[in-house]
């Protein structure tokens, strides 16, 4: 879909703190194998703080950067994956409280790794046409991979999971960077991959724990065929992607960043860099193997460090890529307009 008056006006990243991919080798929790293919040079790591309050500060800094008030918000939103710290209960509340103290919706949005984009996408279309020139939403992030439920090292093999929580205010106030198009493409034929054969559970991680996402990958597999769902995953992204160029009206050779998410090495460039014929350089790659994968937050996680650090320069165009279990794909095209003179965090 196309946009004509939708910005961000502002961004943040709570990152907890970094734990060495080669000390986690070293006192055995990672797999040297899989430290090679990833070549993740470390991840953040929460010692203490819940995936929600991560989401919280990373909310109160994209909010001060914007100069948006709690008045000026009219829809929250806060994707996640995993476990949020309390049992059935409302982490979008939470965060409003903390950090909003309005009483717009809030809402939480589970669609995986693609979650933030999914968020974004929903909050474009909640905007779109509203004709309140004021009118804003905050979208945030916020994740912690540990134990028991999760390897953060393992669970996934050829993805290395980090802690952290993100943020984003989508407005039609003018900001620092303009959203033209944003696409979102779902397969369920392909929501059998993260099920596999397991039977449905009365309580969470019931049949594993931690989660193993290889098990019901290969039992997917073995089921239909690697060729079916390798087609299947090209046919998604591929179309997700040219309708996402064709909406903002350029082509992919006038992309000037790539923000995809932090898998490892090897699973990014078969799935990103192979297919769409780009190098590293033009990602955001180098910073997100310093933090792993943050979950539902990856997207929105690398424009904040495209942004903080200068790197996007006005006139520039950004191309935000996600891709979730379920499966869902997600593309927005995104127009630098100015270099923000933020604090950071």
């Amino acid at each position: 879909m196309r946009y004509e008056d939708l910005y961000i006006t502002g961004v943040g990243v709570h990152i907890p703190g970094r734990v060495k991919a080669a000390d986690a080798v070293e006192r055995g929790d990672f797999d040297e194998r899989l430290a090679r293919q990833t070549d993740m040079a470390s991840v953040a790591v929460s010692d203490g703080a819940a995936a929600p309050e991560m989401a919280v500060e990373a909310a109160r800094t994209a909010l001060r950067r914007s100069g948006t008030g709690p008045l000026d918000i009219d829809l929250i939103l806060h994707a996640d994956v995993h476990y949020q710290g309390h049992d059935c209960w409302a982490p979008a509340s939470y965060i409003q409280r903390e950090a909003v103290g309005n009483r717009c919706p809030a809402i939480e949005v589970r669609q995986l790794s693609n979650g933030g984009m999914a968020a974004l996408e929903l909050a474009a279309r909640a905007l779109d046409g509203n004709g309140l020139p004021t009118s804003s939403a905050l979208l945030t992030t916020g994740d912690r991979f540990c134990e028991p439920g999760y390897d953060r090292w393992h669970s996934d093999p050829g993805t290395v999971f980090g802690d952290a929580g993100t943020s984003l205010v989508l407005s039609h106030r003018p900001g620092f960077a303009q959203l033209r198009s944003l696409c979102t493409v779902s397969e369920p034929e392909l929501e059998k991959m993260h099920r596999g054969d397991d039977p449905f559970g009365a309580e969470p991680f019931e049949v594993r724990q931690p989660m193993d996402a290889e098990a019901t990958k290969q039992a997917f597999l073995n089921e239909v065929g690697t060729s079916y769902s390798l087609a299947r995953v090209q046919a998604g992204q591929s179309e997700v992607l040219k309708r996402a160029l064709h909406d903002a009206g350029c082509e992919l050779s006038d992309i000037d960043w790539f923000v995809l998410p932090h898998f490892g090495r090897r699973r990014i460039t078969q799935t990103f860099l192979q297919p769409w014929g780009i190098d590293f350089p033009a990602t955001t790659w180098s910073w997100g193997r310093t933090v792993g994968h943050l979950g539902a937050g990856d997207q929105i996680a690398g424009l904040a460090y495209l942004a903080e650090s200068g790197s996007a320069k006005p006139g520039q165009r950004c191309l935000m890529a996600g891709i979730g279990a379920g499966f869902t794909w997600s593309c927005a095209v995104v127009e630098i307009r100015r270099t923000p003179s933020w604090d950071t965090p």
